[in-house]
């Protein structure tokens, strides 16, 4: 009987399928030794192939859907995984090698009260890919939050959570994963040693989508997670921002639509209490 799966990597595609093939073809180099491991591949509605090509891969399971779901997409991966952990990437991120997701996943046995380790994030030449989501010393510590193109998170504690909120469709998900994961009594730890390289190429999502996302789902969170007068605080702080990047983009009407959807949709409340926030408020 073979053994169980320990862990599931997950990735999500559309349309970018040289980035798919190398992510591809990395990962099957990673784990042709691993029967502990499951590949899951799901495509976003690609029509340049790339569904096509994850089909052909049999030490994958390809899951195709039939249009752009956003980060919805990854769910349907995610409902599939067997896992004891989950490695989410992108698909133009792959790991640095075996040992660092062997390292994460040995971090998350061992210490029982983690919940996610988040990846340091390199270019194909090894430069740290910065964020704001992590702290800035390279040592084994606490993070608020973790970058969506490589961390590895408990599979119980991800469908405890509900998976990533999909109404979102882009940008933000991070945040509210991170905010569910610091509820439900787990921490977040960044491990410098367990590396994803993100490969980092232009991609086709147009300067709109930078604006309409982010400021709705920003205030959507905001609404949900934090109390008044905080919240109206930092939505206003979040509104001006908003612009200034509107602006910028030549975005305005959908920066004023984000602004109505942010508002005329209901969220459910779950504040998030005033010992969390003062670890958020990086």
């Amino acid at each position: 009987m073979p053994p169980p799966i320990k862990l599931s990597i997950v990735f999500l595609n559309f349309n970018r399928i040289e980035e798919t093939r190398y992510t591809v073809e990395r990962l099957k180099k990673l784990c042709d030794h691993r029967i502990d491991v499951e590949i899951i591949a799901v495509d976003n509605g690609s029509t340049d192939g790339t569904a096509e090509f994850l089909q052909q891969q049999e030490f994958l399971t390809s899951i195709l859907l039939k249009e752009n779901t956003g980060i919805a997409g990854y769910n349907q991966g995610f409902e599939q995984a067997q896992g004891e952990f989950i490695l989410v990437l992108d698909d133009d991120s792959c790991p640095a090698d075996f040992e660092t997701i062997d390292r994460a996943m040995d971090t998350l046995d061992q210490k029982p009260d983690i919940g996610i380790i988040a990846c340091r994030i390199v270019t194909p030449d090894g430069e740290n890919q910065w964020s704001w989501h992590l702290p800035v010393s390279q040592s084994f510590s606490p993070s608020p939050f973790f970058i969506g193109c490589g961390f590895v998170i408990r599979g119980s504690l991800f469908k405890q959570i509900g998976w990533y909120p999909g109404r979102f469709f882009l940008y933000q998900n991070e945040i509210d994963v991170s905010f569910q994961t610091r509820l439900q009594g787990y921490s977040i730890y960044y491990d410098p040693h367990c590396k994803i390289i993100h490969r980092g190429t232009p991609n086709q999502r147009p300067g709109w989508r930078r604006i309409y996302y982010p400021t709705r789902n920003t205030i959507w969170l905001l609404r949900r997670y934090y109390p008044q007068p905080e919240a109206s605080y930092m939505i206003f702080s979040r509104i001006l921002i908003g612009f200034v990047r509107a602006l910028t983009f030549k975005e305005l009407p959908n920066y004023f639509k984000a602004l109505r959807d942010a508002f005329k949709i209901p969220v459910e409340k779950c504040l998030l209490p005033a010992e969390l926030r003062k670890d958020f408020a990086p």
